[in-house]
């Protein structure tokens, strides 16, 4: 009977699903490895921004984080990765390797949990300024091994020219239109994710309205909070400005209080309504340790601030005078059917569809007897074959020239009934 209910799943289409969590994180680090603008190695020192960090990401959890105003230097991306991310006995981040086109002393960068996601491509526009980063992430579902279809999340960061004159607007405006037209020359719509220090201080600049309402609206991006406005310098907007933690300054940090909503994530339209596997997560973006009731103030001044734990707070504060901004996706793809019972096959893989035979390959966990059979939609034994104490990997040949074309399951069990079901097509 369970047989004919996953047959009948199959070809009615419907698919079995597996959902996910993703923490997305942002972070402007200031200055981290570069002695620039009053920082150095006394006031903004690389190991005690490494402690600081490591609280706000054990706090967070994030499983892509993304950076503004690190060294070009690779040992300080290395550095970062080994000292605030990969601690505690944990090994699974990874980074990836930024090209710096335009030959900045800062760069971006993108760090990842690799339990839950690959690198899939990466490329980089450059501008007068920095380079605007584009990476390609796939999530690593459970039925990877044997098929190629998986959610793809194309991460783009950016740290546009800073500054208020019209020069420095018209900077980011043609820094934001470089990256639309490049958006648009691809012509593929995907899961975008554009974050990173803006620098804009209103929705009105050109640069803001280039992502939002650009001329072709299929790939314009969005708000996740749908807060648009004159950002700077406007209590209105208390509960989302991520500049400045600091009042006064020891020579590094801005100084002036919260009065600004320079750090953003914007999504692509699949994102926000979850067309493509990967949907924005409703309520979960936010200024990490913004209160809203910063204005003008710093982050660690009175009223006390609980958002986060005060061990967090303190990170915060000492870390950077940017607040990070996080925000969750829920990944929801479709996986092939896949383990009815607990199983001791930790990987089988076959190209599909086939034509005259199947290549099989397979990875068991322990030596085990096992059972491989083809199965028609009818349900008929078409082959049957036993394997006695096998384990490892290796490759087994079935052939099929007495079957025809059409769609048919692919059954493997041990003595245990445990099992694994497969749908292939001969083709």
């Amino acid at each position: 009977m369970k047989l004919f209910l996953i047959i009948f799943i199959l070809l009615s289409g419907i698919a079995v699903s597996a959902q996910d969590n993703l923490k997305i994180m942002h972070y402007n680090l200031l200055y981290y490895g570069d002695n620039s603008f009053g920082c150095n190695s006394t006031n903004n020192n690389v190991n005690d921004k490494n402690d600081y960090l490591k609280t706000i990401v054990k706090y967070v959890n994030p499983d892509i984080l993304t950076v503004n105003e690190i060294s070009e230097n690779e040992y300080y991306h290395q550095l970062l990765l080994n000292n605030a991310l990969n601690t505690d006995d944990i090994e699974y981040f990874k980074k990836v390797n930024i090209p710096n086109y335009s030959n900045s002393n800062i760069v971006n960068m993108l760090y990842y949990n690799s339990n839950k996601l690959s690198l899939y491509s990466q490329s980089a526009i450059s501008t007068n300024v920095r380079d605007i980063d584009i990476l390609k992430l796939f999530y690593n579902s459970s039925d990877l091994s044997y098929s190629d279809d998986t959610a793809f999340i194309i991460c783009i960061i950016a740290h546009l020219k800073s500054g208020q004159s019209s020069s420095d607007a018209n900077e980011r405006a043609a820094e934001t239109l470089k990256l639309m037209n490049h958006l648009n020359n691809l012509n593929v719509l995907d899961n975008y994710i554009f974050m990173g220090d803006f620098n804009f201080y209103k929705s009105s600049e050109q640069a803001f309205q280039n992502l939002i309402n650009y001329s072709n609206p299929d790939i314009c991006f969005n708000d996740p909070i749908n807060q648009i406005g004159k950002w700077h310098d406007n209590s209105y907007y208390s509960d989302y400005h991520t500049q400045s933690t600091h009042l006064s300054s020891n020579g590094c940090p801005s100084t002036g209080g919260m009065d600004d909503r320079f750090d953003f994530i914007l999504i692509s339209d699949k994102v926000l309504n979850g067309t493509e596997y990967v949907e924005y997560t409703q309520g979960s973006y936010k200024a990490l340790g913004q209160d809203g009731q910063r204005f003008n103030s710093s982050l660690i001044a009175s009223p006390v601030n609980t958002s986060v734990p005060a061990n967090v707070l303190n990170a915060l504060y000492e870390m950077s005078d940017h607040l990070p901004v996080i925000m969750d996706l829920k990944i929801d793809k479709p996986a092939s059917i896949n383990n009815f019972e607990n199983t001791n096959f930790y990987k089988v893989f076959f190209k599909n569809p086939v034509k005259d035979q199947i290549i099989l390959n397979l990875d068991i966990k322990k030596k085990s007897n096992i059972n491989i059979e083809i199965i028609s939609i009818l349900g008929n034994t078409l082959f049957l074959k036993n394997y006695n104490n096998i384990t490892g990997n290796f490759n087994l040949t079935i052939p099929l020239y007495n079957i025809q074309n059409g769609l048919y399951l692919l059954k493997i069990s041990d003595k245990y009934n445990n099992s694994l079901i497969r749908k292939f097509i001969k083709i």
